[in-house]
């Protein structure tokens, strides 16, 4: 059994009109809204072959028919191949965006937040893994006899810290001077530069090579995994607007995904070099969210590094107007990281 042009039609108008209203779609719905010209009971059998090549699928006995993932996707690649997804919205996005705004985590957290404003669902997004971002100010602060906070200020005007344990018969005075030695042998560096200029500075001070090294490592770590590890959310509460995840055990587990956040951040880390992704049901791989599609952009900052910005809802949702919406903000995104 073939899946023609007439099942076709049938099948994106229950598609669209589920998207709608969420509402299980029977024949007589199509056959008064959609004008096809096709009587009920032809429509009833199209959908009953539509069932059985897996495009649509009958929750109750009694209730009218409901799209698949199977369906779900084969609408996407029919958007997508007719090209209307390149495009952006309608919508002016430029008064949402903040020109003042100057630190790179503030950015992204506005630009979720707009994203979640805009479509009504959870939005998420990760900072790029960006090596030549480069250092401007560094500091070493002592806790106590064995432990110092690592403040390091980049450029673009980021700020990491980070707890690290140090050697308890170094001196305030020692860990001032070291600080303040590398604050000027770092500055202006980027961290692939680190090892190379630390390297450097163990000859002069080579009674702290161990507290140098580590050091080292802790800078390393802080900028390219710890940051880009965190997951920036916005419109958290959105998804729970939709029936779909009306039930506590569902709900639980949404919550629970977005609260630990690994497993999203790995996600959109996978899609980091694609322009847009679309993962409808099963196809995220992430257990909990069957019922959910993630749909990912990509944006850029002035280095070229590549950061992932998306959302989270039900299968159920519109790609098209919602691909837009993220075609435009990654673009204004990316002009915003520009522009500062």
């Amino acid at each position: 059994m073939d899946l023609n042009s007439r099942k076709f039609k049938i099948l994106q108008a229950i598609i669209d009109d589920y998207i709608l209203y969420g509402i299980p779609v029977g024949s007589r719905t199509i056959s008064k809204k959609y004008n096809m010209g096709l009587s009920s009971a032809t429509i009833r059998n199209e959908m009953s072959d539509l069932e059985e090549l897996g495009y649509l699928e009958q929750p109750h006995v009694s209730a009218g028919r409901i799209p698949s993932v199977k369906a779900y996707r084969l609408y996407v690649d029919s958007l997508i191949k007719s090209g209307v997804l390149e495009g952006t919205s309608s919508l002016n996005l430029q008064s949402y965006f903040n020109k003042h705004i100057k630190h790179i985590e503030d950015i992204l957290s506005h630009a979720t937040q707009v994203l979640s404003e805009l479509t009504n669902y959870t939005a998420l997004a990760i900072l790029p893994k960006d090596t030549s971002e480069k250092i401007r100010n560094l500091k070493i602060i002592p806790v106590t006899k064995d432990t110092a906070l690592l403040i390091l200020v980049m450029q673009s005007g980021s700020v990491y810290n980070k707890v690290i344990r140090i050697n308890s018969g170094l001196s305030v005075d020692t860990l001032n001077h070291i600080s303040n030695l590398l604050t000027e042998s770092l500055s202006n560096k980027n961290i692939d530069e680190v090892s190379g200029v630390l390297f450097d500075l163990i000859k002069d001070l080579n009674s702290n090579r161990d507290f140098l090294i580590k050091l080292s490592d802790s800078i390393k770590y802080m900028v390219n995994y710890e940051n880009h590890n965190k997951l920036t959310l916005g419109g958290t509460s959105n998804i729970f607007n939709y029936p779909e995840y009306a039930s506590v055990e569902k709900a639980k587990s949404i919550l629970t995904l977005l609260d630990t956040q690994d497993e999203l951040v790995e996600l959109l880390k996978q899609y980091g070099e694609m322009q847009f992704t679309v993962k409808i049901g099963p196809e995220n791989g992430i257990i909990g969210l069957d019922d959910c599609s993630i749909i990912t952009a990509t944006y850029s900052t002035p280095t070229n590094a590549r950061g992932t910005i998306g959302i989270i809802g039900p299968t159920r949702m519109p790609y098209k107007h919602i691909i837009q919406i993220l075609n435009n903000v990654s673009y204004e995104l990316t002009n915003l990281f520009d522009d500062n």
